[in-house]
């Protein structure tokens, strides 16, 4: 039996070698980038279940902080 690891059949010329080495790097990019992307999915839906898990009560509670928020400039007064 013929051992044949010329997958590319890049042998013959030095473009198709080229090419296919590009292709392979092209599909291990996108491989890359996919597992990326899932990982950010899974860690939303972990961050997704953990809000649904919290206790009812705690979505309706008061701010912790009520007055953070309070932006209110006061104008100055003329003399």
């Amino acid at each position: 039996m013929k051992q044949n690891h010329d997958y590319l059949d890049a042998n013959e010329d030095s473009t198709s070698a080229l090419k296919g080495q590009v292709l392979l790097l092209q599909l291990k990019g996108a491989g890359y980038a996919a597992a990326f992307c899932l990982a950010l999915l899974v860690f939303i839906l972990v961050l997704a279940w953990v809000g649904r898990m919290l206790p009812e009560d705690s979505r309706f509670t008061e701010d912790p902080t009520p007055f953070s928020y309070d932006l209110t400039l006061e104008m100055p007064t003329l003399v």
